[in-house]
């Protein structure tokens, strides 16, 4: 640690130190690491390019931030004055596209095994490969505890601009970073009593987090531990006929997803009433002005649910919203401190799924930008998804950007591929069936599925309704 470039030392926020705890406890399976592959095309500046994603990390807190927690009482992050953002380059011109592919996926491999020394003053890297003359493959890699999701599209413009800015002689008038600090001092202003009493009052008699035995692999157990996700994307017709759905309903399409997920929940586990963890962004109004914010707010909260099989789809799914709504006043809350509060044991997790609502799109950016550059989030080889582990069995992720992507992130160790193909399957037709028929009740919507499934569904639980997960 270089003591003469600190800026600044504070404590972390509840949901890093959760993290970190995760991080320590198993090095080995590397949560929280994620990479984004991007496909650059055109007559790139590699100079102008690496001097606009270092200056991006200089203009905000949490991209020059390390973490220490060894012989302290507490951990802390330490913010330094300046860093400098690492990029590897490669010259793959002279390799035939197998080749290339063959390179990529040992590099993708090396660079998880890696990961990252949460100490060191920037939680990422850069890796740049040559391909053709104006094609490059880069890959992103980056540490959760420095950046959450909400965070890239603002941290891709930035660089875009920059970049564009420098490329052509000119400066570009960006808008100061509001410091991490301030987050962690409104943090330690809230009242936690008052969060208390609404936690007790929304889980307070949650005794277990809703089950996903029925799905596990009915194969031998599998020790590697090793993540993957699966994707479904949308057609454009079912993409526009959510949005009319949303508008025409006044209802957001967080919350119809949300929904969609609870009720295939209920199916799967046999349980009436589900819980599941919700992320939400975590970004305080108060804080939320012009200036950008930058750095790790999301929170994962439970959602504990009755799946009514007798109650109408859109009054369900109001009363979800309202309940959704009614917790985000508190979507600060500590997910210990809100373990606490219910009636899980502290050796089981509140909940085993957790529903992700990406609404921070990165393609539209890409899309809309202009530069001499082409970018997209992707790889030569195919539409690479982004890679990231959590220590959560079951990770589904909503991306709605120019076409709605389902995607979930799965323990392999707990899951086959053929049973999240599957459940991608129920889910697509799960809303199809929503848009069909919105006035349906539960019951109606929902039926026993007419085909064999790769997952030990009991049969010794009695379903008390039927899902049709095919539309009308």
């Amino acid at each position: 640690m270089q003591v003469e470039n600190i800026e600044d030392i504070y404590e972390l926020s509840p949901i890093q130190k959760g993290i970190l705890f995760h991080s320590l406890f198993a090095p080995e399976l590397g949560l929280y690491f994620f990479q984004m592959p991007f496909l650059l095309r055109g007559n790139l500046n590699v100079d102008a390019f690496s001097s606009a994603w270092e200056q991006v990390a200089n203009r905000h807190a949490s991209l020059r931030t390390g973490f220490f927690w060894q012989d302290i009482n507490k951990p802390l992050q330490v913010v330094y004055q300046q860093v400098t953002v690492p990029l590897e380059q490669f010259d793959w011109r002279g390799l035939n596209s197998a080749e290339q592919e063959e390179q990529l996926n040992t590099f993708l491999e090396r660079d998880r095994a890696r990961l990252f020394d949460l100490s060191q003053e920037c939680l990422m890297r850069l890796t740049l490969f040559r391909l053709a003359d104006n094609c490059y493959q880069f890959i992103w890699s980056r540490h959760f505890m420095a950046m959450d999701g909400w965070s890239i599209p603002t941290i891709l413009a930035e660089v875009l601009q920059i970049y564009k800015a420098i490329c052509e002689g000119k400066k570009v008038d960006l808008a100061p970073s509001i410091l991490y600090r301030e987050y962690i001092e409104w943090l330690q202003k809230q009242d936690v009593a008052k969060a208390q009493t609404y936690w007790r009052q929304a889980i307070g008699e949650l005794r277990s987090p809703t089950s996903l035995t029925n799905l596990d692999a009915s194969s031998a157990f599998n020790s590697e531990e090793k993540y993957d996700e699966q994707r479904i994307y949308l057609s454009p017709e079912t993409t526009a006929a959510l949005q009319s759905f949303s508008r025409q309903h006044q209802l957001t399409l967080s919350t119809i997803f949300q929904g969609a997920w609870a009720m295939l929940l209920s199916y799967y586990s046999g349980d009436r009433k589900v819980v599941y963890g919700c992320t939400v962004a975590g970004r305080p109004v108060e804080l939320l002005q012009d200036e950008p914010l930058i750095g790790l707010f999301v929170n994962s909260l439970p959602v504990w649910i009755e799946v009514d099989s007798d109650q109408s789809l859109l009054v369900w799914l109001r009363q979800l919203q309202e309940h959704l709504l009614e917790m985000r006043q508190y979507e600060w809350s500590p997910l210990v401190d809100i373990q606490g509060w219910s009636q899980v044991p502290r050796s089981k997790p509140l909940f085993e799924s957790i529903l992700v609502y990406e609404n921070a799109p990165v393609d539209s950016l890409l899309e809309k930008w202009e530069g001499n550059l082409e970018v997209s989030n992707s790889t030569i080889f195919s539409n690479a998804p982004n890679f990231y582990k959590t220590n959560y069995p079951l990770t589904v992720a909503v991306y709605p950007d120019l076409k709605f992507c389902i995607g979930i992130n799965y323990d392999f160790r707990r899951f086959e591929l053929a049973t999240i193909t599957h459940i991608l399957e129920d889910f697509e037709r799960l809303i199809q069936g929503i848009l069909a028929q919105p006035k349906a009740l539960l019951k109606e919507l929902l039926l026993p599925i007419d085909r064999e499934y790769p997952m030990t569904l009991s049969l010794e639980r009695e379903v008390t309704f039927s899902f049709e997960l095919s539309a009308a």
